[in-house]
């Protein structure tokens, strides 16, 4: 065990012992009758009801907030109030952890493992992500990986004072690298874990990602994405005008990055990743020809990849994400050998160049990763991760250790991208997939037969797509 995290770990508990996590909460009020649940949630300290909002029948939806410290080894550095959300259905059902890695949806959507169990939701919105961030800021120190699981693992141990019954944690992308960091530091706070298209980038600027990408669907495709590509930069004083018009009319800047000329030679150097990460193959057919109207061309990256995408302001909600991304997440090499002779600005996509200048580049930690990977391989237990096919981010992927008692699962959703979820397998593997969720959660499984099987549909009033089980934002996380 490395000394820092000793470290990190005595103070974290002593932290906890003070602030006095999970104190008992009565399930029931005077005369026997079900507590409500505003009156069981008022007794969980630190935890603050904003508001209750609208839901959908059978359902409740909370807007929180939660104190918690601003760094786990410090008790003198403060704390910040951290928003949460809850979706309540009942407190005697299975409970999901959720978290995008990013900011806190304020919307009642589920989690397909919450749809899967027909559960209670708690969604976490990740520290340093506005406006969850402490007064006073130390982001080498309190934005790390470990420090974000404590967070975790406080809103779940406060949380099991009301909802008794099985827990499950999940998160889509960077929320499932988060919900596996979780399980990582913290391995007996839930039943089961269901990390989604999560990467594993254990050695950082590796180039498995460019093996991967010089792969992936269609020849054909692949080569209409990089002609478009080489077409856009030959062109890109014409469409940088279109750029410049929008940006005025929006009020964008481009002083991270450098310069507009620079923001717009990084989407399109960046664009062939993000058309695998999202599009269906369908899309293999609407790639704009060389040569096509520049106005066709700047709809369809504003479809695949907004050519405004790093603006100031378009950049600022995920300044956390790029410093982690600098600092422990590690980074993708850039797929533009097909490019370079075009290039202004040839090896400045890395995450640092979307830091701002009051943000100082960290030193990268070489040990947070290959600590994540080798625990995931040999210790790992009640985990199942999605990937798509086709999804980029599928290139370092996480393995479960295959011990006969780990219960551990991978599956891939064929041809599927970094949308890809258990109810786009084929019918016998999510049946098998959907049984081994229902089983963490004590539910009665259901047989993993194709003929049976059914994705879980939304009750009257959610939307049939649950938004924030994915973060569809720049980065690509």
């Amino acid at each position: 065990m490395h000394s820092w995290f000793k470290k990190g770990l005595t103070a974290a508990v002593a932290m906890l012992a003070i602030t006095g996590l999970a104190q008992p909460v009565a399930s029931a009020a005077p005369g026997g009758a079900p507590e409500d649940i505003t009156v069981a949630l008022k007794k969980i300290p630190g935890l603050k009801i904003v508001s209750e909002d609208p839901a959908p029948t059978g359902y409740r939806f909370f807007k929180l907030t939660y104190t918690q410290p601003a760094d786990y080894t410090n008790p003198k550095a403060g704390t910040f109030e951290q928003r949460l959300t809850l979706l309540h259905r009942d407190v005697t059902a299975p409970t999901v952890m959720f978290t995008s890695g990013y900011n806190v949806s304020e919307s009642p959507n589920r989690s397909e493992p919450t749809q899967i169990v027909n559960g209670n939701q708690v969604s976490m919105e990740y520290r340093y992500f506005t406006p969850s961030i402490p007064a006073k800021t130390d982001w080498h120190k309190q934005l790390t990986i470990w420090q974000a699981a404590v967070d975790e693992h406080r809103i779940v141990q406060a949380f099991k004072s009301v909802y008794h019954a099985n827990w499950l944690a999940t998160g889509g992308s960077k929320g499932g690298m988060t919900a596996t960091y979780f399980r990582r530091f913290f391995p007996n706070d839930v039943n089961g874990t269901i990390p989604y298209v999560a990467p594993n980038d254990v050695v950082n600027e590796h180039d498995s990602y460019n093996k991967f990408l010089s792969k992936v669907g269609d020849p054909g495709c692949r080569d209409a994405v990089k002609a478009v590509q080489r077409d856009a930069l030959k062109r890109r004083d014409e469409l940088g005008g279109l750029v410049k018009q929008v940006s005025d009319q929006k009020g964008y800047t481009y002083n991270v990055v450098g310069s507009l000329d620079k923001a717009i030679e990084l989407i399109i150097t960046d664009t062939y990743f993000t058309f695998w990460q999202y599009q269906p193959p369908t899309e293999c057919a609407n790639v704009p020809k060389p040569g096509a109207p520049a106005k066709d061309l700047y709809a369809w990256f504003e479809k695949v990849d907004s050519l405004t995408g790093y603006a100031d302001q378009e950049g600022a909600s995920t300044i956390a994400y790029n410093y982690q991304a600098s600092y422990q997440l590690g980074w993708y090499e850039t797929y533009d050998a097909h490019l370079r002779d075009l290039l202004r600005y040839p090896g400045t996509f890395v995450p640092w160049t979307f830091l701002p200048k009051e943000v100082k580049r960290p030193k990268f930690d070489h040990f947070a990763m290959p600590d994540i990977d080798f625990w995931v391989r040999t210790q790992a237990k009640d985990m199942l991760y999605v990937y798509g096919e086709y999804d980029p981010w599928g290139a370092e992927r996480f393995a479960p250790a295959r011990f006969p008692w780990s219960d551990n699962h991978v599956y891939t959703v064929p041809k599927g991208n970094h949308g890809a979820k258990i109810a786009q397998l084929p019918a016998d593997q999510a049946a098998a997939a959907t049984a081994t969720v229902r089983k963490w959660a004590g539910l009665p499984e259901q047989a993993p037969d194709a003929r049976t099987f059914s994705a879980p549909s939304a009750p009257a009033g959610f939307p049939q797509f649950d938004a924030d089980l994915m973060m569809i934002d720049r980065p690509k996380f």
